[in-house]
């Protein structure tokens, strides 16, 4: 594959993290005038939709076999930012469980 599909596997699991990052923030408080005022809502629609997208162009060149299972880095980028930006606290369950998760995106993209 391209450098430019990895790239934009890469970019779309990340956007789609800080969308939910972003979603996170806006869901401090869901009265209607606060959600509709608050540009972190703005911001996790607008990262959803350009991953949305880019999906859509790498999908049209990769086999979705390879995508979908690449799209778990998502789960990475948000324990990532979660813990760095959220303060949560990380634990071995949650250390365990995204390691699984780069051993399996690891055999994917070398098969």
């Amino acid at each position: 594959m391209t450098a430019l599909l990895w790239s934009g596997l890469l970019v779309m699991t990340l956007l789609g993290s800080l969308a939910s990052w972003m979603l996170k923030l806006a869901s401090a408080d869901l009265r209607p005038r606060h959600l509709i005022a608050d540009w972190h809502f703005y911001a996790g629609g607008v990262g959803y939709l350009c991953a949305a997208l880019i999906n859509v162009w790498v999908l049209r060149h990769m086999d979705l076999s390879m995508v979908l299972p690449l799209t778990a880095m998502t789960y990475v980028w948000t324990l990532l930012l979660a813990r760095l930006f959220l303060g949560e606290k990380l634990n071995g369950w949650r250390i365990g469980g995204v390691t699984a998760i780069l051993v399996g995106v690891v055999l994917i993209a070398t098969m």
